[in-house]
């Protein structure tokens, strides 16, 4: 990367050199100063894409490198659109993977930032779970996916990060995913006794119960949830036919007016 650099930065130089000579960019008319900004411009753009197409690869090469190392419980890795890695492991895999990257010398994620789902009904294994992992000494993230159902537990990560017990507690109260072998699995969020999992997809959005505050019990209660509304009357008809001047005449009162001219 330094030699790559160092070739760029001779390139400017030489540009600068066969285009201005030694003159100073700040002696320059507007024309020279827009050329020379473009010109630095170009080769920023130049730089950048070399260092973005650099990084691209080691992610790739390191992604493979940990499928070698963990071929039992690493699935698959992959890139997203803005280069960061993700690697699709077995659910069986999340301790072992976990603690992979959190002690080898060549990962050090010694952060867990997050524990996130994603719920997709129409799947098997309705829930994507994923941690999103920090390094300090490499500057990098990483993102580490499994799945599993309602029904199906999966192992708590807070044996590997400690930061795990509030976060695998949140996932249980929005989604319903358990968490085997959690100190502390209770509801973080919602209410004592509340009953259903907000976040899921087939949760409604008015939900089943609400709260209020009883003033002759002095506390708050729950009860189903009521849609109350006032009355309304809904009329369908135009506007416009409310006004005498845009009303048509009725047929019987048609009628009624020739009968009368006739006589």
């Amino acid at each position: 990367s330094n030699n790559k650099m160092a070739a760029h930065s001779g390139r400017l130089l030489s540009f600068w050199r066969a285009a201005y000579g030694s003159r100073n960019l700040w002696k320059l008319n507007a024309a020279d100063k827009t050329s020379s900004q473009l010109l630095w411009r170009y080769l920023s753009t130049d730089v950048t894409t070399a260092k973005n197409n650099e990084l691209t690869a080691q992610l790739l090469q390191y992604g493979r490198y940990i499928h070698d190392i963990l071929p039992k419980y690493v699935q698959q890795t992959q890139l997203t659109h803005n280069n960061e890695l993700e690697v699709l492991i077995h659910p069986d895999g999340i301790i072992p993977v976990l603690t992979f990257l959190r002690d080898h010398q060549n990962s050090e994620f010694r952060q867990l930032q997050d524990v996130t789902i994603v719920d997709i009904p129409k799947n098997v294994c309705r829930f994507e779970l994923v941690y999103n992992l920090l390094s300090i000494t490499y500057n990098s993230r990483i993102r580490v996916k499994t799945y599993t159902d309602e029904l199906t537990p999966v192992d708590s990560a807070t044996s590997v990060f400690n930061s795990a017990n509030w976060a695998e507690r949140e996932a249980w109260d929005m989604f319903g995913v358990v968490f085997s072998n959690h100190p502390d699995l209770r509801r973080i969020l919602t209410d004592y006794g509340f009953e259903g999992h907000p976040f899921r997809k087939d949760f409604p959005l008015s939900g089943y119960v609400e709260v209020r505050y009883d003033d002759e019990v002095k506390r708050v209660v729950c009860e189903p949830l009521e849609l109350t509304q006032e009355f309304r009357q809904f009329d369908l008809s135009s506007p416009w036919e409310q006004f005498p001047a845009h009303r048509k005449p009725a047929i019987s009162s048609t009628s009624e007016q020739d009968n009368t001219k006739k006589e």
